[in-house]
């Protein structure tokens, strides 16, 4: 039976001064200097809790910390061994990333790619006392070299991260702060097994009426002595055990197995995730030598792009039931790729959940998750989009970065076989459409090769070969072919950036895209997870260290831009703040109703991003702390099953219902206009009626649309427990105000924060982090209507003062973000 040897844990940094690159001036202090290391984990993360650098992620430190990057590091540690067996294998599940590994002083491997898993077979060097050495070379020096030597190419960023098969987004990106490190990014262990060991399973599911067919490819990796073995293979499923024998010298079988009336697998909205638990062991004659335990789902997966009158379509269908694709972007959880953060990628899928999401899309600047990301989208119900990693850049067609794109995909096609929750595979982001965009032709390299082939051949002959069970598509935004800009809003997907870039976000409603897979606003990040990051006595806007904490070029002119046009501008910092968070939710809201209500044309929207990985305005729902920005609380009401949104349309006004779910909606709508003080200007209603999966739209009679005191009046449409709004005045010409009336109750595990007022007050906002830096709250910004009460309901790990709610920019309006009077 294989043995396992883990070998996580403690090991110890050196400075390799015998490597290639030439030691830092600032590293020369710790030449011939163990530093306790934890593996999995990463350079920057030891250094930083030896206390040898500062916390990166505070005011400018990301800069004070760079030569880090530009070593060569050595990471060693000891062990010991014993037993008899055949083969003795060293397995990296993840090296990060240039680097030469030794055992007992012998060299036995090297790797080149961070994305791939490696085995070396150290039998012959392996002793009952042992040491083990990884040298890292620097991320810089091989990239560098690589570009020298193919070529440089075009790039939407300064840095080499196109050559070298490292997560990109460690380099830097308009989000992120430029930290490559090196290290032991996953586990590490020994393996020791004799005869014959299980190397990979490969279970692909289909369904056929209520059967459901698993068909599972093994391969086996044998030694000398049980090459002329016949072997056997057994795999568990739903209460069946199927055997099928291995003949001598064969390294491969495929097993099918039925499952009658199987329970399907179903993405969120459509039903219940159901599992199953797959169990495949490896027997000789005498003994079982190997086992492999995972989990599959029985489901069917398509994207219907059957042309239409309209164009091209990209709707994502599961069993047989196109879906509207509520969707976020996923970056990596942390720069560090090494760093322990399961349970923030756990707590991050459910508040995607929580948020009625019900597909996270993977972006190509990151990594292949681990197993716990995809396992938790399986339990979820969460589609997952897996971009392979390629983005915004030109990528080499040449050796040796050919050879490691496709053994990285090729093993993480397998790797990630069998999870349920893995829909589409997604050729890069965004290098498509750059090449046309950007005109990369005419650039500096524009005539070299630049990742075409990768996108348009190599990688879906791959996904033919190894998964044909999912989706492929060539990229995102693509269009299909190249007859069509790759960016084309007829024709699949979509990226939406000029509204963000050059516009104003009411642009949006001027089109009605296929399938919207980026767009987004951003944001600050909450104010507490700022203060923590930056050390000025004040925040400032025009701090160094707050400007530092914005990746965008030019995100900040381009956030006052935005906000002119809808706010009076302010330099007091928390207005500013409260402001780009409002701007944030007003943008997001407005694209994702306007795309839902264009449903069947639009069939999907994935929001530019769910997380991020250090404390920074950016476009994410949730911030590096885990705190949720505004943004997380609208996208849970906009991506509801049942959703109103009033758009305008032809020059009117237009009510779309929106009914996401399997039932009828069967009810009544009413529409009144009222004015600031509640009173109601107008009246009227009408039965309504909204078939499943489909949207209702009916025009708002002119006495409703047609105010008479515009700066003074609104829209409220209802149907059941949803309503929507509609304001004639912009925020700035809105003229009501009255104060809030706030209202105090402590309650166990917190206060409830009741707010009233008694005129329209629009956008209330209760901050928790002012109040204590793990408070949260229940809801972001909230419309209170004259005579109604809205309740924040505030939580913490201690009791709060009630009197601190009463504090400056704890409960806040959008008047108050306007006015600073």
């Amino acid at each position: 039976m294989r043995t396992t040897s883990d070998l996580a844990g403690r090991w110890s940094w050196t400075v390799d001064a015998e490597g290639d690159t030439p030691v830092p001036e600032e590293a020369a202090p710790l030449v011939g200097r163990a530093v306790a290391a934890q593996v999995p984990g990463a350079i920057h993360l030891d250094l930083r809790n030896a206390d040898l650098i500062p916390d990166p992620f505070v005011d400018r430190n990301e800069e004070a910390v760079s030569w880090v990057a530009r070593c060569d590091w050595r990471l060693n540690r000891t062990f010991s061994l014993d037993g008899d067996a055949e083969r003795v294998d060293l397995v990296f599940d993840g090296v990060d990333t240039i680097a030469s590994i030794a055992v007992n002083g012998r060299t036995v491997g090297q790797t080149r790619n961070m994305h791939r898993a490696y085995r070396f077979d150290v039998t012959a060097a392996i002793e009952e006392e042992n040491s083990v050495d990884v040298c890292f070379t620097s991320a810089y020096t091989y990239a560098e070299q690589q570009e020298r030597a193919l070529g440089a190419r075009p790039s939407a960023y300064p840095q080499p991260f196109a050559f070298i098969r490292k997560m990109a987004s460690s380099f830097g990106w308009d989000w992120g702060p430029t930290l490559p490190g090196c290290g032991l990014w996953r586990d590490v262990r020994i393996e020791s097994w004799s005869t014959a060991r299980i190397a990979a399973v490969r279970p692909l599911v289909d369904v056929f009426e209520q059967t459901g067919i698993l068909t599972a490819h093994i391969d086996l990796e044998r030694t000398a002595s049980g090459a002329s073995l016949p072997l056997h293979l057994e795999i568990e499923i739903a209460g069946q055990a199927v055997h099928a024998e291995v003949p001598p010298g064969e390294e491969s079988a495929t097993i099918v197995v039925a499952v009658p009336d199987v329970q399907r697998w179903h993405p969120r909205g459509l039903g219940e995730p159901h599992l199953y638990s797959v169990g495949v062991s490896l027997w000789s004659e005498r003994e079982r030598l190997d086992e492999h335990r995972t989990r599959v789902g029985f489901r069917t997966v398509v994207v219907d792009r059957t042309p239409d009158a309209h164009g091209t379509p990209f709707v994502v269908t599961v069993n047989d039931r196109p879906m509207f694709i509520k969707g976020v972007n996923w970056i990596p959880e942390s720069v560090f790729p090494g760093e322990d953060v399961a349970d923030r990628v756990r707590t991050r899928l459910e508040q995607a959940a929580e948020a009625n999401v019900n597909l996270v899309r993977v972006w190509g600047g990151g990594v292949y998750e681990s197993e716990a990301f995809y396992s938790a989208c399986d339990e979820l119900g969460l589609l997952v989009w897996q971009d392979f990693l390629f983005a915004c850049a030109a990528y080499p067609e040449e050796e040796p970065i050919r050879a490691e794109v496709l053994a990285e995909a090729r093993e993480n096609i397998v790797r990630l076989s069998s999870h349920p929750s893995l829909a589409l595979w997604n050729g890069n982001n965004e290098n498509l459409w750059m090449r046309l965009d950007k005109d990369w032709a005419s650039q500096q390299g524009g005539e070299l090769t630049w990742g075409e082939r990768y996108y348009l051949e190599w990688l879906p002959d791959l996904v033919r070969e190894l998964d044909p069970t999912r989706p492929y598509t060539e990229g995102s935004p693509w269009s299909g072919s190249g007859v069509h800009d790759p960016n084309d809003t007829d024709h699949q997907t979509f990226h939406s950036w000029d509204a963000w870039n050059e516009d104003d976000y009411s642009v949006y409603r001027d089109s009605s895209p296929r399938f919207v897979s980026e767009f987004g606003w951003q944001g600050a990040a909450a104010w507490r997870t700022l203060r923590d990051a930056v050390s000025d006595p004040d925040l400032r806007l025009d701090s160094e260290n707050v400007r530092h904490h914005q990746k965008a070029i030019d995100g900040h002119a381009k956030l006052a831009r935005n906000l002119a046009r809808h706010l009076p501008p302010t330099d007091d910092f928390d207005r500013w703040h409260l402001q780009t968070q409002w701007m944030q939710v007003e943008a997001v809201r407005t694209g994702v109703l306007h795309w839902r209500a264009s449903w069947p044309r639009t069939s999907g929207t994935i929001v530019w991003q769910l997380n991020d990985l250090w404390p920074v305005t950016s476009w994410s729902a949730i911030d590096s702390a885990g705190r949720c920005k505004p943004l997380y609380f609208a996208l849970r009401d906009m991506y509801a099953p049942r959703v109103l949104t009033i758009e305008p349309r032809d020059g009117g006004l237009e009510l779309c219902i929106i009914n996401d779910d399997d039932e009828a909606w069967h009810s009544t709508v009413g529409f009144a206009r009222r004015r600031a003080d509640g009173i109601a200007a107008a009246e009227q209603s009408f039965p309504l009626s909204v078939p499943p999966r489909s949207v209702a739209r009916i025009e708002l009679p002119p006495i409703i649309a047609e105010p008479r005191d515009p700066a003074e009046e609104f829209v409220v449409a209802t149907v059941d427990d949803q309503r929507a709004l509609w304001h004639f005045a912009p925020p700035s010409g809105a003229h009501a105000h009255a104060p809030l009336e706030v209202a105090v109750a402590v309650v166990a595990g917190g206060m409830d924060i009741s707010v009233r007022s008694r005129l329209l007050a629009r956008d209330v906002l209760v901050q928790p982090d002012r109040l204590h830096p793990e408070a949260t709250v229940d809801r972001g910004f909230t419309t209170v209507l004259p005579g109604e009460t809205a309740i924040f309901r505030v939580r913490a790990p201690e009791p709060l003062d009630p009197d601190s709610a009463r504090g400056a920019f704890v409960v806040s309006s959008l008047r108050d973000i306007i006015d600073p009077d």
